[in-house]
């Protein structure tokens, strides 16, 4: 019953994001009819009139690299052309009926193929009692029933930017990407699709939320997966910057299935506009998620 109740609260929560992201997607003429006057609009969101930005122009960090892995759900925006950025982390989580799970180490190598379109390769390694869904470019949740397992995996794919912020029109990107095994239990390719969109709003305020949908097998048990997410970040200064993130993750048509709920705080540092470190930790919201984890990495930009 609780399980049953869990999957609707999520569907619940799935349901207002994508209509959020859809009912915003309105022209800029109807936008611009609900500002008052004294406000305008700009490319990155709405400034009011004598506003400054934060860190004013052309400040060196105004164009910092942006990494998926800074959080759950990934960046809105893609790679410059001719830029790659590549990311690593390493995850620990305490699970609540098995084994603990380190996963290291979460590479990704992003690679801006035009302005809109970038290529994305990596792979990870895992070894723990379960499966690692704490990650957004992790594979699926649960490989190993409590028992001790040792998985890698191949990831590859492309991120394509939708539309770029203009009013509450928001900025967005689609991601599809596969998961093949290298070793582990598991041989199975697994395929994922992505959607994430997002606004900035002033005083360095940003808003992103995403959704992503999976089709895998686990021992003959194929299903599909859907993991839902929501992220408000806020920068502190022109190195530092925070958030607060919900995410979750649950299954359809497995014969167990799984509803994981999280809550996640974090936090980023710029060493340079084109390297960045960071960590996050979170919690399991529900008896069927784990306790704790923890997450630290880092990106850099060429």
């Amino acid at each position: 019953m609780n399980s049953r109740r869990d999957n609707l609260w999520v569907i619940g929560l799935l349901g207002v994001t994508m209509c959020i992201g859809l009912s915003f997607g309105v022209s800029d003429v109807v936008a611009q009819d609900w500002l008052r006057p004294g406000e305008r609009w700009s490319s990155r969101g709405f400034i009011l009139r004598g506003q400054e930005p934060e860190f004013g122009e052309g400040n060196q960090f105004e164009n910092h690299l942006e990494t998926d892995r800074d959080s759950f759900t990934p960046s809105t925006r893609t790679v410059e052309s001719g830029w790659w950025i590549v990311e690593s982390s390493y995850s620990f989580i305490d699970n609540r009926d098995a084994a603990e799970t380190h996963s290291f180490p979460e590479l990704l190598a992003r690679f801006g193929l035009t302005e809109r379109i970038e290529l994305r390769l990596g792979g990870n390694y895992e070894a723990g009692g379960e499966g690692s869904d704490v990650s957004g470019g992790s594979g699926a949740e649960g490989f190993g029933e409590g028992k001790l397992v040792y998985e890698s995996q191949l990831l590859y794919g492309l991120k394509a930017r939708l539309s770029d912020q203009d009013g509450w029109r928001p900025e967005s990107s689609l991601i599809l990407q596969g998961h093949t095994p290298t070793s582990g239990p598991n041989p199975a390719t697994a395929f994922t699709a992505g959607y994430v969109f997002g606004w900035e709003f002033p005083d360095e305020w940003k808003l992103d939320s995403a959704i992503r949908f999976g089709a895998d097998s686990e021992d003959g048990d194929r299903f599909e997966a859907w993991a839902p997410s929501v992220v408000l970040r806020k920068a502190l200064s022109e190195r530092w910057a925070a958030h607060a993130e919900y995410f979750g993750s649950y299954s359809q048509n497995k014969e167990h299935n799984f509803v994981h709920h999280y809550f996640s705080p974090g936090m980023h540092y710029l060493i340079t506009p084109n390297v960045e470190i960071g960590a996050r930790v979170g919690w399991g919201l529900n008896d069927q998620t784990a306790r704790f984890f923890s997450n630290a990495g880092l990106g850099w930009q060429f």
